[in-house]
C-alpha cells in the first residue's frame, strides 16, 4: 500500500492548517507530488518548507480564496491551459460559521455558501478534464457529518449546515454523471476531529483509548487506505465517528 500515491500529482485545498495541511504532509512522505492552496499565504509557505526538510521536496503554493469565484476559475483554467497533471483532487477547504442565522449579515452568510459550495464546484469542475487524463483520477471531498440529516448543530450555523449538505449533494450528483467514466468519488464525513500534526512525530503516533476522539490521522489513514483499493471498487462515502459517543458536528 505504501507505493500506491508515489508519483501522484496531488491537489489539496484547505492546506495551510489542521486536516488540510495534514494531507499534504502524509501524501509528500508517501512520495506523491503535491500541490497545496489556501487563504493564508504565510502558513502555506511554512508548511511547504516544513515538508521540503522532511522529505527533500516541497510541495507547489497556490494562495487562492475558495469564495473568490473569479480567482477559483481563472487558477482552474490556468492549469488546463498548462496541462497540469492532477490525478487526485482533496477538496478539503471550509469556511466555517457559528452561531444563530440572525447574528450573521449577508456577506457572512454568502461567503460561506460560496468557498464551501460554489467553489468547491467550480474548482472541481474546472479541474475536471486534467483528472480524465489520468490513468487513475480521484475526487475526495471532506464533507462533515454536518452534511447529513438529524445531526446536532454543536455552533454550526444554518448558513454552515446548508453548505455541508450542499457539498453531499454535489458529491453524490457528480459521482452519478460521471459513472462509468474512471473517475472515482468519495465523500468523507468526520465529526468534530482533535488537530494534531503528523509534524508532531509524538502526537501522530501517540496511543488513542475507545474514548478518545477522532483525530486527522483517523481521517488521512482512511482516505489513503481508500484510493489504495482497486479501481473496480469505490468508496462513495466514509463515515467515521468514535466508537463510544455520538456524533460532534464539524
Amino acid at each position: 500500500m505504501a507505493d500506491h500515491l508515489k508519483g501522484k500529482h496531488v491537489f489539496i485545498t484547505g492546506a495551510g492548517r489542521g486536516l488540510g495541511a495534514a494531507f499534504a504532509v502524509v501524501l509528500s512522505d508517501l512520495g506523491a507530488h503535491v500541490t497545496i492552496s489556501g487563504r493564508n499565504t504565510e502558513n502555506l509557505l511554512a508548511l511547504a518548507e516544513s515538508i521540503r526538510l522532511r522529505s527533500g521536496t516541497a510541495p507547489h503554493v497556490i494562495p487562492m480564496d475558495m469564495a473568490d469565484i473569479s480567482q477559483v476559475t481563472l487558477f482552474a483554467k490556468k492549469c488546463r491551459d498548462e496541462n497540469r497533471p492532477v490525478d487526485i483532487l482533496i477538496n478539503n477547504a471550509a469556511t466555517w460559521l457559528s452561531g444563530p442565522m440572525d447574528s450573521h449579515d449577508a456577506f457572512a452568510i454568502n461567503a460561506t455558501i460560496t468557498a464551501n459550495v460554489t467553489g468547491t464546484l467550480l474548482l472541481t469542475r474546472g479541474l475536471l478534464p486534467l483528472l480524465k487524463k489520468s490513468a487513475a483520477p480521484d475526487i475526495v471531498n471532506i464533507v462533515s457529518v454536518s452534511g447529513m440529516t438529524n445531526v446536532p448543530l454543536q455552533g454550526a450555523s444554518v448558513a454552515y449546515i446548508a453548505s455541508k449538505h450542499g457539498q453531499a449533494g454535489m458529491t453524490d450528483a457528480l459521482r452519478q454523471e460521471l459513472r462509468g467514466q474512471n473517475v472515482r468519488i468519495t465523500a468523507v464525513y468526520p465529526p468534530n476531529i482533535e488537530d494534531i500534526s503528523p509534524l508532531d512525530k509524538a502526537a501522530w503516533n501517540a496511543l488513542r483509548d475507545a474514548s478518545a476522539w477522532l483525530s486527522n490521522r483517523d481521517v488521512v489513514e482512511a482516505v489513503v487506505s481508500s484510493l489504495a483499493r482497486a479501481r473496480h471498487i469505490t468508496f462513495s462515502s466514509i463515515l467515521l465517528e468514535t466508537a463510544t459517543s455520538s456524533f460532534h458536528g464539524q
